[in-house]
């Protein structure tokens, strides 16, 4: 995780020297994260955020996996609620095992799906078995254990 994302760290080279704390996070600091199931796997990295303009939370993080150096990776919008912050190891936890991450539904660099689209939420959010309201996109659904 970058140093930001766990609060103890602001970015220096801003114009503006706004401190991040454990609950509000730069979407910049975010991406690169690391991503592990709870098999202690690697799944991949956090390559960006999708936010819901209307509701102005976190829908998706787009999850970057299974490439060399940046090439041939697969990507994957993965509801924002999925994750688990793991602090002590600086990374997110996500509830999946590599072979299930395999055959959920993704896609390239260079074809994004219409995230607008409801049917392609839906399929996205149960494979995930998530909700797409705004609760779910709530950044603190991160830091919460599911139970």
């Amino acid at each position: 995780m970058n140093p930001a994302t766990t609060g103890s760290n602001s970015r220096p080279d801003t114009a503006f020297d706004v401190k991040a704390g454990p609950t509000l996070l730069s979407a910049a600091t975010i991406t690169g994260d690391d991503v592990c199931n709870m098999q202690d796997e690697s799944l991949g990295t956090i390559q960006d955020i999708m936010l819901d303009i209307q509701t102005g939370k976190i829908r998706y993080a787009v999850l970057s996996s299974g490439g060399f150096l940046g090439m041939g990776d697969r990507l994957f919008a993965v509801p924002w609620n999925a994750f688990k912050q793991d602090k002590q190891n600086k990374r997110f936890m996500l509830d999946v095992d590599v072979e299930r991450l395999k055959k959920a539904p993704g896609f390239d660099k260079d074809h994004w799906p219409n995230m607008a689209d409801e049917k392609w939420n839906s399929t996205v959010e149960s494979y995930y078995a998530t909700r797409g309201d705004a609760a779910g996109a709530d950044t603190q659904r991160v830091n919460t254990p599911r139970g």
